[in-house]
């Protein structure tokens, strides 16, 4: 697939789009797998967000910086949640059995609660708890003050807490 993408692009940018595949491949399978849950389905995921990043390769001046980082962990996941719901429509997702102790039906309800939040906040909560940046490096990673950051937090825990309990989880 790294040839297809590879297609989309022109011949100097090739040597960029082939530098982001090796230096955040791996992060992004990480990414895609948690949230699908099943290697083939991430390893797809990846794929589409490969094709995804060579269209848009003009929006990273910088492949080794945090930012950068973000952006394609970022495209990874939301093709992963996108993935998710498709396969989900068609009845033949494999949803995870356990996660963390939760029972099967209770981790499917949170997948289902931060899948719903808008995209802003589960980009956040994912950024957080998912890879564990702290407040300050993802205000840095997506250009906005600590403040606004602490705040977008903040937001986002309140908003998920308000759909689990929607949801009976809480």
């Amino acid at each position: 697939m790294l040839v297809y993408a590879l297609t989309l692009v022109r011949a100097q940018d090739r040597t960029k789009l082939e530098r982001l595949y090796y230096e955040y491949r791996s992060v992004m399978f990480c990414a895609a797998n948690e949230i699908l849950h099943n290697e083939h389905e991430a390893e797809d995921a990846i794929q589409q967000a490969f094709v995804k990043i060579a269209e848009n390769l003009g929006k990273i001046p910088d492949e080794l910086s945090t930012k950068t980082k973000a952006f394609v962990v970022t495209i990874a996941e939301n093709t992963a949640i996108d993935r998710y719901r498709k396969l989900k429509r068609h009845g033949s997702c494999e949803l995870c059995e356990q996660s963390c102790g939760i029972e099967a039906e209770s981790a499917n309800e949170l997948v289902n609660c931060i899948l719903k939040l808008p995209a802003r906040y589960r980009q956040f909560i994912l950024l957080k708890y998912y890879h564990g940046y702290s407040t300050r490096e993802i205000a840095h990673m997506l250009g906005m003050s600590s403040a606004a950051a602490s705040k977008t937090a903040q937001r986002a825990k309140q908003r998920l807490e308000q759909l689990c309990k929607e949801a009976g989880l809480l």
